[in-house]
């Protein structure tokens, strides 16, 4: 009995011992899985931060880049405050315009006159000139847009209005027909809203019409460019059309020698084709004769001298 309860003892001991290693070996297990978890979410928390950090370097970067692109537009803004140097953007811009339109040969960048004034552009139609000029009227635009009241903006409107009729006025000296110039010109404005302010004005219009300049922003002036191309086409289709019908007429001569050397081959063959008929039948009649002579006895022939009645001249 003592055995048995020593027995049941150990027993119970061993189910114990092994239960607790059982736990202990699950509970290694858990903590392992549990370990190696945390230090995933450690490595994606690292990785997030590292992106981040990226992220936000990026940011700077183009933080920084957007700063010098607005000290670049100030900067831009400064130089386009002096006349002389926005002047000098209007050609340019005006320039690259016409050549991106028309052939190098169809205009020409700084024209000068016999009076010694110089236009920004001129556009060759015919052997006849367009004056273009360009002018950026953008201080007195600018101050239209930060007038503060309507009676301000009113005034300044009246200003811009006399700036941009100098300048009609001073486009207008370079229509000189004597110079082969078109009695108008264009006086270019190489910004839309400028352009858009200055044809609301009538004032502005009707000093156009007065003076023959008509205004043209980038976009009505590549209008104006394309229907010069078209012109200039069918300036050349002209050409070529008064050269071929040169070259028909010249055709139409030629084509009237050969017709005359034609019409004298065909006698001269004609002729040929009626001596040769006849030279065919005065050779048939004497072989004919040859052909009786041989058959016919001496005695039978007729004398020398003798007409038989059948001979032709």
């Amino acid at each position: 009995m003592e055995i048995a309860i020593i027995i049941l003892l150990f027993i119970i001991v061993v189910l114990l011992i092994w239960d607790r290693f059982r736990r202990e070996r699950t509970l290694k297990e858990q903590g392992d899985a549990l370990s190696k978890a945390v230090g995933e979410r450690i490595d994606g928390t690292i990785q997030v931060f590292g992106d981040l950090k990226e992220k936000l370097g990026e940011l700077t970067q183009r933080t920084q880049d957007i700063q010098e692109a607005g000290k670049n537009i100030l900067t831009l803004q400064e130089i386009l405050r002096a006349p002389k140097p926005r002047g000098g953007l209007g050609e340019i811009l005006l320039e690259r315009l016409l050549s991106d339109s028309l052939p190098r040969d169809y205009y020409r960048i700084q024209h000068r006159f016999k009076n010694g004034e110089a236009v920004d552009a001129v556009v060759i139609i015919g052997g006849n000139l367009v004056p273009i000029d360009a002018k950026f009227p953008l201080e007195d635009f600018e101050r239209i847009i930060a007038a503060e009241s309507e009676q301000e903006q009113a005034n300044l409107r009246r200003q811009f209005t006399r700036t941009v009729k100098r300048h009609i006025e001073n486009v207008s000296k370079y229509i000189l027909p004597d110079e082969n110039t078109f009695d108008f010109a264009l006086m270019y404005v190489p910004a839309e809203n400028i352009y858009y302010e200055t044809i609301c004005q009538s004032d502005i219009y009707t000093c156009c019409l007065q003076n023959k300049v008509f205004l043209v922003s980038p976009n009505s002036l590549n209008a104006y460019l394309q229907a010069i191309v078209l012109g200039l086409r069918g300036l050349r289709i002209q050409s070529t059309a008064r050269e071929i019908l040169g070259h028909l007429a010249r055709l139409q001569n030629d084509f009237n020698a050969f017709q005359k050397d034609y019409d004298i081959l065909g006698g001269h063959i004609q002729h040929a084709y009626t001596k040769y008929d006849d030279a065919a039948r005065k050779l048939t009649r004497l072989g004919d004769r040859l052909q009786i002579a041989g058959k016919t006895s001496v005695e039978q022939l007729p004398e020398a001298g003798t007409d038989t009645g059948d001979e032709e001249e």
